[in-house]
């Protein structure tokens, strides 16, 4: 059975994919932690969604992981994107979830480069607090919200800004046709990181692709409504 490969977003980790990697029990599931992000928040971070893309391809295949399933979310969708043009071959399926093909996010709840001057200002700590919390509807009404607080304080200031560097630098809206992996989108209606017009554009452009709108939630929709959610990843990964 192909693995599935999950690869988080900015102020992400591996961690918080542990409901999805429980849902899919009987699959070999590999959630990687980016450099600079989650339990590889000592290591340095990379300031191109092309040189993320390239370091989970390797991983990969240092644990002789040939051809794979693909999630990715947010920045982790831009970066599933890249591996897919990189390594088409490599990609049997693939599910972006709250993410899009324009990096430098149009309607974005603050733009990247807000993001990166409040980051200098404000330090890491309090920017990963206060971004976090855009994710969710309702953060203190969450139980996953903590987890997902404890993953991104982990991350240093550096990371923080090569992230929003990498995201602000890279575009996938000329290449989209060349993804001709089965994919799945997935959005959450209230994602106030990605607006509808970035979902609607992947979804227009990608040649084999359906989408799944998960209503009453923001950017963690795994985390939110992780019921549709996981029936969703079940359904598309069997169908």
């Amino acid at each position: 059975m192909t693995p599935v490969v999950f690869v988080h977003g900015f102020l992400g980790g591996s961690q918080q994919w542990k409901g999805q990697i429980a849902a899919l029990a009987g699959r070999e599931v590999v959630a990687v932690d980016l450099p600079g992000f989650g339990d590889n928040a000592q290591t340095e971070p990379l300031d191109t969604i092309a040189a993320y893309a390239t370091w989970v391809l390797d991983a990969l295949t240092s644990q002789g992981i040939s051809h794979f399933n693909l999630v990715g979310h947010s920045m982790g969708g831009m970066i599933a994107q890249e591996m897919t043009l990189l390594a088409p071959d490599r990609v049997e399926s693939l599910v972006l979830y709250g993410t899009g093909a324009t990096g430098v996010l149009p309607g974005r709840f603050e733009t990247i480069e807000t993001s990166k001057l409040r980051a200098k200002s404000d330090g890491a700590k309090a920017t990963a607090g206060r971004i976090v919390a855009t994710w969710f509807l309702s953060p203190t009404e969450t139980e996953t919200f903590e987890t997902c607080l404890e993953i991104a304080e982990q991350t240093k200031l550096s990371a923080i800004l090569a992230g929003l560097e990498a995201m602000q630098t890279w575009n996938s809206a000329d290449r989209l046709t060349s993804i001709t992996a089965r994919t799945q989108l997935i959005w959450g209606d209230q994602d106030r990181t990605y607006p509808w017009s970035q979902t609607e554009h992947l979804w227009r452009a990608l040649p084999d692709v359906r989408l799944a709108v998960l209503p009453d939630c923001a950017h963690a929709a795994h985390l939110e409504k992780p019921d549709i959610f996981d029936a969703l990843l079940r359904d598309f990964f069997v169908s």
